[in-house]
């Protein structure tokens, strides 16, 4: 399925200069407006100029503004994304924007789930299932992103960790072999933290696993795989926040795939639900 153009700003929006962001949060506020423009007419109305506007196009993969327009109109013509009529969030009104909540998240899952490739999928199960350790790192608010995929993975018998203090995460790394499988955790990719440990990573020979929102991040050209997470948390708020129910959803996906494809995991899953049943009321 093609990428939106949503899907694009959003994934790309942390990589626009102060110029292209103008553009960005112009259509994303106006896309019934903007399928009707010209170039110059959205260069104007976003306060930059007509050349800004085709690279900005060319920088987003899109062949030039008329590409935009047409892949702009069959998301509007799919009726996939009313949800960009309805993004307020008010105290006042809380009914209302529980809907709104509800309509952005669901199309946040929908297209994580949409833009994962499947023989990518395949290959990082794979490793997983083959890895002497499984390592998941993170920063800031990903943390427990992390600590629920080490969760899940031990539970399946996947021997796995996860550290919140990043001195010790880095040290980590740096035990690492070939046979060990770093999956690192980023909202823009770009962390220097986590592009330092996916280098330290590298070195190791170990293999990378990437989850962010952008598929031309620092992180994601490091990584031997990726897998590209969606957000709408913009549409709610100026400043940028990292939706964390995307990036669990691909470590469920994970979870789920591999308990369905081994005896043995299942196994493993009963054992230590045997053990935790007497903390259970």
């Amino acid at each position: 399925m093609a990428t939106k153009v949503t899907d694009i700003l959003f994934s790309m929006y942390e990589d626009f200069f102060d110029a292209e962001k103008k553009i960005a949060d112009y259509i994303l506020a106006n896309k019934e407006k903007v399928v009707d423009m010209t170039v110059a007419e959205l260069a104007r109305e976003s306060k930059t100029s007509d050349a800004t506007v085709s690279r900005f196009c060319k920088k987003c993969n899109l062949k030039g503004f008329h590409h935009l327009k047409i892949t702009l109109a069959k998301e509007l013509s799919d009726n996939e994304i009313d949800i960009v009529k309805s993004n307020n969030i008010d105290i006042n009104n809380i009914s209302q924007s529980l809907e709104n909540i509800l309509a952005n998240k669901i199309e946040e899952l929908t297209q994580t789930v949409r833009m994962m490739d499947e023989a990518t999928l395949s290959k990082i199960l794979d490793l997983f299932k083959n890895a002497e350790c499984v390592q998941f790192a993170a920063v800031g608010n990903t943390i427990p992103v992390a600590l629920d995929g080490a969760y899940k993975f031990n539970q399946l018998g996947i021997k796995s960790v996860t550290l919140s203090i990043w001195e010790t995460q880095l040290g980590y790394t740096l035990n690492a072999n070939e046979k060990d499988v770093i999956v690192v955790i980023s909202n823009s990719g770009a962390s220097k933290q986590l592009v330092n440990l996916a280098k330290v990573a590298k070195e190791k020979n170990a293999t990378v696993i990437g989850i962010t929102n952008s598929e031309s991040s620092p992180i994601a050209r490091l990584s031997d795989y990726h897998i590209a997470t969606a957000t709408r948390e913009r549409l709610f708020v100026e400043e940028y926040c990292f939706s964390r129910i995307s990036a669990m959803t691909v470590i469920e996906i994970f979870y789920l795939l591999l308990v369905s494809s081994s005896e043995n995991s299942k196994v493993a899953i009963r054992k230590h639900e045997e053990l935790i049943a007497d903390d259970k009321i």
